[in-house]
């Protein structure tokens, strides 16, 4: 556990996840709050943030993952 998180916090894994996160978590907005944007009505921030938090999460996981196993073969 404690590598795994080593790796999550290498610049490449964060820099990763963050662009995963602004591309999809804007599209999870858009697709989830679309009524909210058409009406000019406040968005649900909670969800909003969510949508961002998910994605940067599975994805910071998955490339510390593969970092790890990376490493692991050499």
């Amino acid at each position: 556990m404690r590598r795994l998180l080593h790796f999550i916090l290498t610049r490449q894994v964060l820099l990763g996840a963050a662009k995963v996160s602004l591309v999809v978590g804007t599209l999870l907005n858009l697709i989830n709050q679309w009524d909210y944007l058409i009406a000019a009505q406040s968005l649900m921030l909670g969800h909003a943030l969510m949508n961002y938090m998910v994605p940067f999460c599975v994805s910071a996981y998955s490339g510390a993952k593969a970092l790890e196993s990376k490493n692991r073969s050499i």
